[in-house]
């Protein structure tokens, strides 16, 4: 293949030859491309994150880390998976998820978690409801009613402790649980089916026909904490823990 041709004038490029350079500028462009993508993958300012929740992100810390986050790393893209603590720490433990964000205690020890905030326990009343008019409740006062409980999300959670503090009151807990979303359980109080227990950050959310109370008696809050894979050398996962745990502190 002729690129170059001899002219009295000089050396000019053959039309093969002109073809040629623009593939090779057009190659080194691409890899200079690629070399910046590569390093702003390596420091964390390009790149996704996969994020799995426990429940609606639209109000509290969750909310808040996210938009710190994307503010300070506007390339990076989120993408977001709701779903049973269980279920997004598989994920994690399978490289699908970077980080998991749950509630309790985690039962991971191929995994590394860190707790990061915790929120008040409330309950969700119809606004009918007898109790809706005190500005808080006790257990004594909840033990009697029903409780419906979602399957998903940190409803295995609630459950558990739902049914512990009624045992506690050495009452027998009767507990409906459903597979529904945050929503659906939600319309489902205002309509009179049962209460729920949530944490405060739910409390945001304005509900129709559902009141938010505090119970004077609860010793214990909700804590959250994220889960992610020691495998997972992903620089935007620790500017994202960095920061959930600075965020942490300072609440």
């Amino acid at each position: 293949m002729l690129l170059f041709e001899r002219r009295h004038r000089g050396v000019r490029l053959t039309e093969a030859g002109r073809v040629f350079v623009d593939e090779i500028t057009m190659g080194i462009e691409h890899l200079d491309h690629a070399v910046q993508t590569a390093g702003a993958i390596s420091n964390g300012t390009e790149g996704r994150l996969a994020i799995g929740l426990h429940t609606s992100i639209a109000f509290g810390f969750l909310a808040d880390l996210r938009y710190q986050y994307r503010a300070a790393y506007p390339k990076i893209e989120q993408t977001l998976l709701e779903g049973k603590s269980s279920e997004t720490i598989a994920l994690v433990r399978d490289g699908k998820l970077d980080v998991a964000f749950v509630v309790g205690p985690v039962e991971a020890p191929d995994c590394h978690s860190r707790e990061l905030w915790s929120e008040g326990l409330v309950i969700a009343l119809p606004a009918d409801h007898p109790l809706a008019s005190c500005p808080s409740v006790a257990w004594a006062d909840l033990a009697p009613e029903v409780f419906i409980v979602r399957h998903g999300g940190s409803g295995p959670q609630v459950f558990e402790h739902v049914v512990r503090r009624v045992v506690e009151r050495e009452r027998s807990p009767h507990v409906n649980r459903l597979d529904v979303g945050r929503d659906t359980l939600m319309h489902m109080v205002a309509a009179g089916d049962g209460i729920t227990l949530t944490s405060e950050a739910t409390a945001h959310f304005p509900f129709p026909g559902v009141v938010f109370r505090p119970i004077a008696d609860e010793p214990e809050q909700a804590k959250f904490r994220a889960v992610w894979s020691p495998h997972n050398r992903s620089q935007a996962l620790k500017n994202l823990l960095s920061l959930a745990t600075e965020m942490g502190r300072s609440t």
